[in-house]
C-alpha cells in the first residue's frame, strides 16, 4: 500500500489537479477525475502549464517534466479508480456529498485501498462511516495551491489505523510536504486559527473599523503576512470560508465561529472571490462594484 503506484483524485478544481500534479511528478499513475468534462480539459492545461513553470525554474527536468504529464489520465468514470492505492477526493466541502462519494468508492476500489479526504473542517470519523473501512479513512489537507504550499495537514479519524496513518505520512512526505498531525476536531489545526481571523476581519470591515484596504495592509504590513485576511478569503473562496466557519460554529459550539452577517451577505450575492472575478475586491478590470456590499 505505501508505494502508492496509483493515485486517484477526484475533483478537478485547482486543488484537485494540484494533488495530481504532485502526485505524477512524485512517480505515482494519477486518475484524476471529474464529471464536468470542461473541468478536466483546464486541469490538463493548468497542470500541464504549472509544470513546464517548475521546468523553466530549473526546479524539475526536463525529463521528469514530461514524463509526468504522461502520467495524468483524465476520466470522469468512477470505475477507473478500481486500480488507485489512494483515492483522495477534493470535491465541495459539504460532508453528505463527501459521505456520498466515499459510499460509492467504497463498493468500487479495492480492499486495499485508502480513501482521503482534502476536508479542511469535516470530521473524518463521520465520513469513515459511509464506508465499510472506516480503519482505511483519512483526512490529507493540502494547502493551496498544492505544488507550492509546503504544508499536508494529516487527521485521523476515530478508527484510522497505524497503518494508513503511516503510509498516508510518507505519500505526503514524497510529495515534498512538511506533514503536521490534528486530531479530529472541527477546522483541525489550520483552519480552526486561520477562519476566526478572517471572519474578525469581515468584523472590522463590518463594523467601520477601516477600509478593507487598510485592514490588509495593517496585517500585512504588521505582522508580515503574504496577504492581509480579506486578500486572502477572496482566494480561498468566500463561499469555502462560510462553509467553514458554519462547521466550526456547529462543531464546536462556540458563537466566536458564527459567520460575519457581511461574508454572509457576499456569498448570497454572488460575491465569493476570485473565481467569480469578484468577492471584496473586484477582478474585473472594469467592473463597478455595488455600493451597498
Amino acid at each position: 500500500m505505501a508505494d502508492f503506484k496509483v493515485v486517484g483524485v477526484i475533483g478537478a478544481g485547482q486543488m484537485g489537479s494540484g494533488i495530481a500534479q504532485l502526485a505524477a511528478v512524485s512517480g505515482s499513475d494519477v486518475f484524476l477525475l471529474d464529471k464536468d468534462a470542461g473541468a478536466l480539459h483546464t486541469a490538463k492545461a493548468s497542470i500541464s502549464n504549472s509544470i513546464q513553470r517548475f521546468v523553466s525554474k530549473g526546479q524539475l527536468s526536463k525529463e521528469v517534466g514530461i514524463k509526468a504529464v504522461a502520467r495524468v489520465n483524465y476520466t470522469s468514470n468512477l470505475e477507473d479508480l478500481r486500480s488507485a492505492d489512494i483515492v483522495i477526493e477534493a470535491i465541495v466541502e459539504s460532508e453528505d456529498v463527501k459521505k456520498k462519494l466515499f459510499a460509492e468508492l467504497d463498493k468500487i476500489v479495492k480492499a486495499s485501498a485508502i480513501l482521503a479526504s482534502n476536508t479542511s473542517s469535516i470530521s473524518i470519523t463521520r465520513l469513515a462511516t459511509a464506508t465499510k473501512r472506516p480503519q482505511q479513512v483519512i483526512g490529507m489537507h493540502f494547502m493551496n495551491p498544492p505544488p507550492v504550499m509546503k504544508l499536508v495537514e494529516i487527521i485521523r479519524g476515530a478508527d484510522t489505523s497505524d497503518e494508513t496513518f503511516n503510509a498516508t505520512k510518507t505519500l505526503a512526505e514524497r510529495f515534498g510536504k512538511t506533514v503536521v498531525c490534528s486530531r479530529d476536531y472541527s477546522g483541525f489545526i489550520v483552519n480552526r486559527i486561520l477562519m476566526p481571523m478572517i471572519n474578525e476581519a469581515f468584523h472590522a470591515l463590518y463594523t467601520g473599523v477601516a477600509t478593507k484596504e487598510d485592514i490588509d495592509a495593517g496585517m500585512k504590513l504588521g505582522t508580515n503576512q503574504p496577504m492581509g485576511p480579506l486578500e486572502l478569503a477572496d482566494f480561498i473562496g468566500l463561499d469555502v470560508c462560510l462553509s467553514i466557519l458554519k462547521v466550526l460554529h456547529a462543531g464546536l459550539g462556540d458563537s466566536k465561529y458564527a459567520p460575519c452577517p457581511l461574508l454572509v451577505q457576499y456569498v448570497d450575492a454572488g460575491r465569493v472571490g476570485r473565481k467569480q472575478g469578484i468577492g471584496v475586491y473586484s477582478y474585473h478590470k472594469s467592473a463597478k462594484q455595488s455600493a451597498r456590499l
